[in-house]
């Protein structure tokens, strides 16, 4: 189950080889959104009193933060922070060499508490990869939302380095153990996107969601829950894996989209795991993996490792995360929306079929 877990060092340099750039005079940034709205932020804290954490005995209550991104009427308010203190120091720890607070000066787009467009949205719920902050997530829901979805980025509480909750409390990654049994780790998160899919819908958040146009992205280990919560979930239309192991329990019959390394993600390549859930995928479905890339090249690390001075994938950052974007894109506009979205051809993609 290689790839699902990335702990310490292995959170921002993934299999990376390239070596480190140095960072931007300007600070680190995240790439503008494509779509033409502006988007705006919220955070949820949300209690689920019907099952204790999973991670902590003591706590008898499963407690998540949740990110919201969505269309706004305009771009007013102050940008988001990206990373308090405390959780930029705990995903630098292992780097001498990085200031602790560099992920606290990334310049993000989304405006918080901005006022929100009407109507009802399609929703995307979003998992980040084991031991990933959900802030990692934020440039793909920065430019879904100004494409006009509303976006969830879901934190998964003790298995990130580091969670902040409104009271102040900083949680820590109690699930990060040598030999985590990582089905564990996926089937926990269905049931904590299935809760925050029910808040959502019987929340304030309801009477602007379509409740007909639903999906689930998440990266790696997050990208192995999509695959299970698809199935369990009616109210669930489509999945995306980036570059997450993958074991599918049960055949998925709705869309599903496989993006990740060519290295590890190649039928022939170091992860089987794909090409044996490929026949379970009984729906529409699609298998890419793009070239020089590494485990971290699908979220905002891709940009953020070379501007804060840490060793980084061989494809440019801005440009791994174009061609995410735009395979996320196309794949939502056309399940959720059935809207034909044209995706260019990258030459650094390679669709497979086994």
């Amino acid at each position: 189950m290689r790839r699902t877990i990335a702990i310490t060092a292995t959170v921002l340099i993934g299999l990376s080889v390239a070596p480190a750039a140095q960072a931007q005079a300007a600070g680190p940034a995240l790439p503008k959104p494509t779509g033409s709205k502006p988007v705006g932020f919220t955070n949820l804290h949300l209690v689920d009193k019907s099952r204790p954490d999973p991670w902590n005995p003591e706590a008898k209550e499963r407690e998540l933060m949740v990110s919201l991104y969505y269309p706004a009427k305009k771009a007013a308010g102050k940008t988001v922070t990206y990373m308090t203190e405390q959780e930029s120091a705990a995903v630098l720890k292992p780097y001498d060499s990085v200031d602790p607070g560099a992920l606290t000066k990334v310049r993000t787009h989304a405006r918080v508490n901005a006022q929100a467009t009407g109507g009802r949205l399609p929703l995307v719920v979003m998992s980040p990869g084991f031991s990933f902050p959900r802030a990692t997530l934020t440039s793909l829901a920065e430019d879904l939302a100004s494409r006009g979805y509303l976006v969830a980025a879901v934190e998964h509480t003790y298995e990130s380095l580091a969670t902040t909750f409104p009271d102040g409390r900083v949680t820590s990654c109690l699930a990060c153990v040598k030999g985590q049994d990582h089905a564990k780790v996926a089937k926990g998160r269905v049931k904590d996107v299935r809760f925050v899919l029910d808040e959502l819908i019987d929340g304030s958040w309801g009477k602007r969601i379509d409740r007909s146009r639903i999906a689930m992205v998440g990266h790696s280990v997050g990208g192995y829950a999509a695959s299970l919560a698809v199935p369990a979930d009616a109210r669930i239309k489509a999945g995306v894996n980036l570059d997450g192991t993958y074991y599918p329990t049960k055949p998925v019959k709705r869309p599903f989209l496989l993006v990740g390394t060519a290295k590890s993600h190649t039928p022939d390549g170091t992860d089987e795991s794909w090409k044996q859930a490929w026949p379970k995928l009984t729906g529409w479905k699609r298998w890419i993996t793009v070239k020089d890339t590494d485990h971290s090249s699908f979220v905002d690390y891709a940009v953020l490792r070379s501007q804060i001075g840490l060793p980084s994938q061989e494809l440019d950052g801005a440009r791994a995360l174009e061609i995410t974007r735009a395979h996320l894109a196309g794949f939502l506009d056309r399940h959720l929306l059935d809207k034909r979205t044209p995706v260019k051809d990258y030459p650094e993609v390679s669709v497979h079929r086994p």
